[in-house]
């Protein structure tokens, strides 16, 4: 996908704040995120890949020099500490989480109350080799629910030449 093909999946569930791109490779939604959040933008990109990191810091730098990114080498799986935040994007990553949901659970506490999750994900209950454990939109409605998130939605479907669909959804945490 191209990068405004990012933008239009994430734009209706961005809000400006501090965001963390959890899982976030070379930066594609990281540079969504920046493109939406505009100069003033503050992020936390997460990522086990210190090399993908580095691309993605040059990436970033050449594209967005206004945006505040603080770029940190970790497995979002094993609890981060990170600053408050307004927002998380999950795009592509949760399907490397065998369980849900203590992942989901650290991504709750680092949220405000109100605060928004966007999972990006393939629209499909099996994966393969490269996409393990994807969750369709009808679980992801569910999952997030048993996980304290309320009011799930869909935000964007998009066809995709891997495992039909992918999809990108909207859930809060709570209000306090």
């Amino acid at each position: 996908m191209e990068h405004l093909d990012l933008v239009r999946m994430i734009q209706d569930g961005v809000a400006p704040g501090v965001w963390a791109d959890l899982g976030s490779g070379l930066g594609a939604f990281t540079m969504a995120l920046a493109d939406l959040l505009g100069p003033g933008g503050r992020i936390v990109s997460v990522d086990r890949d210190g090399g993908a990191l580095r691309r993605q810091r040059e990436a970033m730098a050449a594209r967005f020099p206004a945006t505040a990114v603080e770029y940190v080498q970790a497995d979002f799986g094993r609890g981060l500490d990170l600053p408050a935040l307004d927002g998380v994007v999950m795009a592509n990553s949760l399907h490397f989480a065998r369980r849900k949901s203590p992942v989901l659970a650290l991504v709750r506490r680092a949220l405000r109350p109100g605060g928004r999750l966007v999972l990006v994900e393939y629209d499909a209950d099996r994966g393969n080799p490269w996409v393990p454990h994807p969750l369709s939109y009808a679980t992801w409605a569910r999952v997030s629910l048993e996980s304290g998130f309320v009011d799930t939605r869909l935000l964007s479907r998009r066809p995709s030449r891997f495992l039909g669909a992918m999809y990108s959804a909207l859930s809060l945490r709570p209000p306090a």
